[in-house]
């Protein structure tokens, strides 16, 4: 009925900084995981997860980026929840091993840090604050059951953020005003992307996954 785990992969973040492919990971991502299975199709998750998002213009193949040697650090500490969708039926009752793929939609809250770039030396990034925002997931992934208590999956999770400032391109509250610290597509927002192996452990009693008669 219930599901522990962890989740052990990668980060990248997709902005105004660096490249911008969909998979690019420059930095381990951590999370933990926990799951409430409803049926053998649909899980309520939960997750905690923190990552230090990294990216560099020297990352990028686009000319107008590598002109410049730009780099963007942010530490993201992640709260989630959502469904889990399982494509395919997803037994635990069942000794034999299962597969499917399965897909996850939630809300995020996360916290990260306010910084701009000093463009005289843009290796040097100066913290003025930190922000707690809003991101709207979008997780694919599969999994299959090991046993009836181990469970192995893979999965790519991209994040939309409501807020164009996780690389430090568009400085906001006392530095918002401040035209000489902003640079790329201003109000265009950034994403960040996690990909790796979640390991997840179940307990408590067997669902019933019973039929009406």
């Amino acid at each position: 009925m219930h599901e522990v785990g962890l989740f052990l992969g990668g980060s990248n973040l997709i902005g105004d900084v660096g490249s911008r492919k969909f998979i690019y990971t420059k930095s381990p991502a951590l999370g933990l995981i926990y799951k409430y299975n409803i049926t053998t199709r649909y899980s309520l998750r939960g997750s905690f997860s923190y990552s230090k998002l990294v990216n560099r213009n020297f990352f990028s193949d686009e000319p107008n980026r590598l002109l410049s040697f730009v780099s963007a650090e942010n530490k993201i500490t992640e709260l989630s929840a959502g469904i889990e969708f399982n494509f395919f039926d997803f037994n635990l009752h069942d000794y034999d091993r299962y597969f499917t793929p399965y897909l996850y939609l939630g809300i995020n809250y996360f916290n990260y840090s306010l910084f701009y770039v000093n463009k005289n030396a843009p290796n040097d990034m100066v913290e003025y604050d930190e922000e707690l925002q809003f991101s709207i997931p979008l997780v694919v992934g599969a999994k299959t059951k090991l046993n009836q208590i181990v469970i192995l999956g893979f999965e790519i999770g991209a994040r939309y953020t409501f807020t164009d400032n996780l690389d430090g391109s568009n400085p906001i509250g006392q530095f918002e005003n401040d035209p000489n610290l902003k640079h790329g597509a201003l109000y265009n927002n950034d994403w960040y992307v996690f990909t790796g192996l979640t390991l997840s452990f179940t307990f408590g009693r067997l669902p019933c996954y019973c039929k009406e008669k």
